[in-house]
């Protein structure tokens, strides 16, 4: 949830976690802006009940928007989600999502967000101060990323988009990124700059010109954010009318996959010191923004061991290898994957055997671990130093199993 709230989004975690993003759009007059609320869930946040031969799970959303003291809008409202499969409850990917659409003055207001599923006491909440725009000739609504969209036709009509909250795509499985636009005034055209850049970086990953089309008394359309040009990592997509210097932006997560515990490009990076060599990371933590995407693209292309498959076979078991040793071997301070067991499990797969020479007493200080690796022809020596847990290679097991991986890594 903490990289959400970093790209300025509406998440909580806590009983419901949710994450939550806010849209705006012209209304029918100045005095009139659009509020386009859309929260996302996953159906593994939701407590499912068997109801006939499906699933059931129910939830409360609450949101009440305030001028001060004065309580301008209030909604609550219940929902309910039905599965066919029992699997489908534990989806952890944007598979509830939620949209309510509230016409606004423009200005200052404090927004309260909950969301509580049924079979809990407290869910979660989220207070903001949210400022809604005011829309003139020559302005540019929120760049939406969204599933499907119809553009309005009308400043008199509601929106038709269903967004994505979570503005977030997987490297390698999508392609592109359908963004959402629309411009007001009567000049006979709308050409939009729109751009892409990295979180902390000046440089721009990509960008390309467009030009909205009118519909009625307004100008809308859409553009594809091409993945494969941006790498991993946060970004900000940006969208301007031409010659104008006021750009409007809306976040973006490129990601690994739907449940790879990374968010930044070198956070990314940490995670694959025993996927591939130290000297091609390097290569890809040295290089500038605007060249990461081609060193991903390569690098996807040249470790997938299934290149026929849409999936990369290789990323998706090592990060399992990774959530099995955040499971199975954390220590007090320090994440399972990171600690001396859970950096062998990751590097070099389950062992063949585990030999437990004292395993009469588990408490004894010094009882010892020997994990072997037949293919590599490795014993790995782990010594309990405390008695509860805090184990360690020994230095010359170290060695070893630091010789190993050099072998076994892909350069």
């Amino acid at each position: 949830m903490s990289l959400y709230r970093r790209l300025g989004l509406l998440a909580e975690g806590g009983e419901t976690p949710f994450v939550g993003s806010l849209s705006f759009l012209a209304g029918s007059s100045p005095d009139s802006s659009i509020v386009v609320l859309t929260v996302s869930l996953a159906n593994r946040a939701l407590r499912f009940g068997r109801e006939g031969d499906q699933y059931r799970a129910s939830y409360n959303v609450g949101l009440q928007l305030k001028r001060g003291t004065a309580l301008v809008h209030e909604v609550n409202t219940k929902e309910s989600v039905r599965v066919l499969a029992f699997r489908e409850t534990q989806r952890t990917d944007e598979s509830v999502l939620f949209r309510q659409i509230v016409k606004l003055a423009p200005g200052m207001y404090d927004l309260r967000l909950t969301v509580r599923d049924d079979s809990v006491s407290r869910g979660s909440a989220i207070e903001a101060t949210i400022g809604v725009p005011r829309f003139v000739d020559g302005s540019v609504s929120s760049p939406v990323a969204f599933y499907e969209a119809t553009p309005r036709e009308s400043l008199d009509s509601l929106p038709r988009f269903v967004a994505t909250p979570r503005a977030t795509a997987v490297f390698g499985r999508d392609t592109i990124l359908p963004v959402y636009v629309e411009g007001y005034g009567s000049a006979p055209s709308f050409p939009l700059r729109v751009s892409v850049r990295a979180d902390g970086a000046s440089g721009t990953l990509w960008s390309d010109s467009i030009s909205l089309p009118r519909r009625g008394n307004l100008f809308a359309g859409s553009f594809n954010v091409p993945l494969s040009r941006l790498g991993v990592g946060v970004m900000s997509i940006g969208v301007a009318r031409a010659g104008s210097a006021d750009t409007l932006r809306a976040p973006l997560f490129v990601a690994f996959g739907e449940d790879l515990p990374v968010a930044t490009f070198n956070e990314m990076l940490d995670y694959l010191r025993y996927f591939v060599s130290s000297s091609r990371l390097s290569a890809m933590r040295d290089a500038a923004p605007d060249a990461r995407a081609a060193l991903w693209a390569a690098f996807l292309r040249e470790t997938d061991p299934i290149p026929q498959t849409p999936q990369h076979e290789g990323l998706r078991d090592y990060f399992a290898r990774i959530a099995q040793a955040n499971a199975r071997f954390r220590e007090e301070g320090a994440a399972g994957w990171l600690t001396d067991r859970g950096r062998a499990f990751v590097a070099l797969g389950p062992p063949d055997q585990i030999i437990e020479p004292n395993l009469s007493d588990l408490n004894q200080r010094g009882r010892s671990q020997i994990w072997e690796y037949r293919q590599h022809r490795l014993q790995i020596v782990f010594i309990d130093q405390t008695g509860f847990g805090r184990w360690r290679m020994t230095l010359s097991s170290e060695t070893e199993f630091e010789a190993a991986v050099r072998r076994v890594l892909p350069q």
